[in-house]
């Protein structure tokens, strides 16, 4: 989570750079740093870099990752043919690149080629079953699909893998929830718990699809009783 001050810093970076006082590198840096999505204008200034031969050779081996996050940026704002240039230059760097075909499948994804996608996917999974970006991405694509049964399964077989992370937890937590399956979502919030115990957002969390699925269960049976 970004913290006040990150927040102030890139912002004043952000406006630094926007109003053409330099420091574009330092801001797309900080962006990657906080994992935050700025997409359009990490497109704007890494587009600047990766254009100007002088600057990008000043990158060293930064480029490539200049390549990566602008490919991603791309995708996000439907440049496509962006993302695919960027793609094309890393794969001619690094041809048997994992990583790289995971963008290649993120490419398939946000062109709507759903089944080639999950192919793509599928292939780089057998090479390693514990890639958790490729794990998520399946989940991301059940979503984007509308296939909340799908990104259900995806996300409770990643769990079995990854059982400590907690923002998979939490999503599937608010899937159950936005369904009313509120006795799976506090089994999520009773995981949540025992991991972060004096996490106060999970205890409320819990307490109220609890409160949720007695309500849902007295009515249930109240109902069949006639009452």
């Amino acid at each position: 989570m970004v913290s006040k001050t990150e927040e102030t810093q890139l912002n004043r970076l952000e406006n630094q750079v926007d109003n053409g006082g330099g420091g574009a590198w330092e801001y797309l840096c900080l962006v990657r740093k906080l994992k935050v999505r700025r997409s359009e204008k990490v497109l704007k200034y890494g587009l600047s870099i990766l254009n100007d031969p002088k600057k990008r050779s000043a990158l060293g081996p930064e480029e490539w990752t200049l390549y990566e996050q602008v490919a991603i940026a791309a995708m996000d704002c439907q440049c496509l043919n962006v993302a695919k240039d960027c793609i094309k230059a890393l794969l001619k760097k690094f041809p048997e690149s994992k990583r790289v075909g995971r963008l290649e499948g993120m490419l398939l994804e946000a062109k709507g080629s759903w089944a080639e996608a999950e192919k793509a996917y599928s292939s780089l999974l057998e090479d390693n079953p514990l890639d958790q970006v490729i794990h998520k991405r399946k989940v991301a694509m059940a979503k984007a699909q509308g296939n909340i049964s799908g990104a259900i399964e995806s996300l409770n077989k990643y769990l079995e893998i990854f059982m400590a992370d907690h923002d998979a937890w939490r999503e599937l937590a608010e899937i159950y929830v936005s369904l009313q399956m509120y006795k799976q979502a506090a089994f999520c919030y009773e995981e949540l718990i025992l991991s972060q115990p004096t996490a106060p957002l999970y205890h409320l969390a819990y307490a109220d699809v609890s409160f949720f699925f007695i309500v849902v269960k007295n009515f249930f049976y109240s109902d069949l009783g006639g009452g």
